[in-house]
């Protein structure tokens, strides 16, 4: 009886035993903390198929739990994940028919910043038939983002930035985010059939563009169908395109350009990014649909002036008359606005005076290096490349003789004559040349020897002799240039170009061609040396450079850092010590006479004195043939030289030669 009874006890802790290895000792909290690290590692099966409760299974189903939370990590970009949870401090032993509770703190980085959020999570303890006894996490959406359901939606919008925008020294807008219009019709009040084309070589669009717009499946009768956007400033297009039946407008917004053509090459402007500047930017987070700068400041200041967009991300509840709740927003960052020193109506005026010849301008305060005026002519109007132009327009332009898409005043000319008191300034400052001492000059051309064989120098003007300093300079002598040349020879010519800045870049914001002396930077003949001197040969000068080369006569011998930013340090030296006090009044005095005794009296004007120097470049390819002229005038106000200017004009030899740039900066300045 007693072996059965030991049987029969032995049997019982067998079945005790075996139903007892179905039971997972791990506490709630030890399940809950593998459960946190898998998702920490955004293991998402392993947490479903091990951690997650039947009911939630039933509920919600993998597809749910696995693919949904993947999608949403997917999408959001959703990284550094971290789920803390600390355990009490005293342990609880929690009942199997108990349900155990613990706060967790969620944090994460998004495509819109951070999320954090604190949940409670239960556990519940299941027998399983063919898995281990334990404790089970009650899972729902909100695990992915705070109060999220299964039938909410999860969203992402992009919160536009504004691109940076472009002053003038006044806070006159350049480049500014404003308005245009774009052009459409109403269906039922426009007759296609009569008008189309018409409409259509006004908006510099096909009929057949027009027609494929009208026949789109939206359209109805009495409903507004955009065509082509324009700006404000397309007069040529509003003056007539209303006159048409049916045609109408409204107002859009887009980049404006104010100043229209006479800052287009400084300013430039922006288009659609391309597919090739998709591609050399793709680090830089551009889309298809984002403006770049194409030309100009636009271009030189992209990463300034554009905005970075911001992201918001959002859960539009179902169940709240899609109630929208943000959960994280990246706040957009607008560009940077840029003040340049230029002055708006001092620009204008400069560019007009031009009247859409071909040349380049630019005013220099030669005490601060501020830059007042910057232009090119002719030029563009940089609304109608904002918006696109069509291959026609943009081929009109290409081919046009006077190129109005070459930017000017970023190349280099040879200078000509306007040179000369750079000249003087070296050949005074080394001591070989004496301002009162005369050459007597016969005729108008002239060599040092027959070594120089048929290499001749010419003069325009004969002077009566002796031809000094004053009079070289007011008849713009060459053969006195040349003969002052020769006297303080090749090295100190070399030497005193260089300290003015010749074959070194130049200071400055935008990038302009150096000037120089010559291709190789040296002076290696006689006949160099004398064409150098009167800037022939092969100098070459920045318009920029050339204003800011006569500071030095009316700056006490300073050439100051010319500046185009208003933000940027004004008055630094770029260079010093050019010509002393006693010689820089000798050439103020000979370029006032300059205007009033020389060939530029155009510029000898009652409303203001001016002081100067014209300069003629003549650019030949043969010898025997008479060459293209550019022609030149620096000035500056006599008694007043609180600004430099300088103009070249391409093509005067048949315009009056310098004295037809004289007169145009005689407009430009007086008052």
């Amino acid at each position: 009886m007693k072996k059965w009874r030991f049987i029969t006890v032995a049997l019982i802790l067998l079945v005790a035993l075996s139903a007892c290895s179905k039971i997972k000792q791990d506490t709630p909290e030890d399940r809950l903390t593998e459960y946190i690290d898998l998702w920490s590692k955004s293991e998402f099966e392993k947490m479903y198929d091990g951690y997650v409760g039947d009911a939630s299974k039933q509920a919600f189903g993998k597809e749910e739990y696995v693919d949904r939370t993947k999608k949403f990590y997917d999408d959001l970009k959703i990284k550094d994940v971290k789920v803390t949870f600390t355990k009490p401090t005293e342990e609880k032993k929690y009942k199997p028919e108990e349900q155990a509770e613990f706060p967790v703190q969620i944090k994460m980085e998004t495509i819109a910043g951070p999320i954090e959020f604190k949940k409670n999570v239960a556990l519940t303890y299941e027998e399983r038939e063919e898995e281990e006894n334990s404790w089970y996490v009650e899972w729902d959406p909100s695990f992915i983002l705070p109060d999220l359901t299964m039938q909410d939606k999860v969203g992402i919008s992009v919160i536009p930035s504004k691109r940076g925008e472009i002053y003038d020294r006044n806070e006159l807008p350049l480049a500014i985010n404003g308005n245009g219009y774009e052009i459409g019709v109403v269906p039922e009040l426009f007759d296609e059939t009569a008008d189309a084309e018409r409409l259509g070589e006004i908006l510099g669009v096909s009929s057949d563009y027009i027609n494929k717009q009208l026949n789109q499946k939206w359209v109805e009768p009495d409903r507004f169908v955009p065509l082509k956007k324009i700006a404000l400033t397309q007069n040529e297009i509003t003056e007539t395109v209303f006159e048409i039946s049916g045609v109408t407008s409204r107002e859009v917004n887009m980049r404006e350009y104010p100043s229209g053509q006479s800052l287009a090459h400084l300013v430039g402007y922006i288009g659609r990014v391309n597919a090739e500047e998709l591609e050399k930017y793709e680090d830089k987070g551009y889309v298809e649909s984002d403006f770049i700068g194409k030309r100009g400041l636009e271009q030189l200041l992209e990463e300034q002036l554009r905005g970075k967009d911001g992201i918001q991300i959002y859960i539009e509840k179902v169940d709240h008359k899609s109630e929208k709740i943000t959960i994280a927003e990246k706040p957009a960052q607008d560009g940077e606005s840029i003040a340049l020193t230029i002055d708006a109506a001092f620009q204008k005026k400069t560019f007009e005076s031009m009247k859409g010849e071909p040349g380049t301008a630019a005013v220099i305060d030669p005490k601060t290096g501020e830059t007042l005026v910057l232009t090119s002519s002719p030029a563009f109007d940089p609304n109608e490349f904002m918006i696109g132009v069509s291959s026609s327009r943009y081929a009109e332009l290409t081919e046009d003789p006077n190129q109005p898409l070459l930017n000017r005043f970023a190349a280099s000319y040879a200078p000509g004559s306007s040179i000369k008191p750079i000249t003087s300034v070296i050949g005074l400052e080394v001591g070989t040349l004496k301002p009162k001492n005369g050459h007597n000059i016969e005729g108008k051309t002239w060599q040092k020897n027959k070594s120089w064989g048929d290499f001749v120098v010419t003069r325009l003007y004969s002077a009566p002799n002796p031809i000094d300093l004053q009079k070289g300079l007011v008849y713009s002598d060459n053969i006195y240039f040349a003969m002052e040349a020769l006297a303080m020879g090749s090295e100190s010519l070399t030497k005193g170009l260089t300290q003015f800045g010749f074959g070194e870049a130049i200071p400055y914001s935008y990038p302009l061609t150096a000037s120089q002396i010559s291709n190789d930077g040296k002076i290696s003949s006689e006949g160099q040396l004398v064409d150098t001197s009167f800037g022939q040969g092969e100098m070459l000068m920045n318009i920029v450079h050339l204003a800011s080369s006569y500071a030095p006569i009316v700056n006490e011998g300073t050439m100051i850092k010319p500046v185009l930013f208003k933000e940027d340090p004004t008055g630094e030296v770029w260079k010093e010590g050019l010509v002393s006090s006693e010689n820089a009044k000798i050439l103020q005095t000979d370029l006032r006479k300059v205007i009033t005794d020389g060939p530029a009296k155009s510029a000898n004007i009652p409303s203001i004195k001016i002081s100067g120097k014209t300069g003629t470049a003549e650019l030949k390819s043969d010898k025997d043939k008479r060459g293209k002229e550019n022609g030149f005038f620096v000035a500056y106000p006599t008694e007043n030289p609180s600004y430099i200017i300088a103009m070249m004009i391409e093509g005067v030899e048949d315009k009056g030669g310098s004295g037809h740039v004289a007169e145009k900066v005689a407009e430009v300045m007086k008052k």
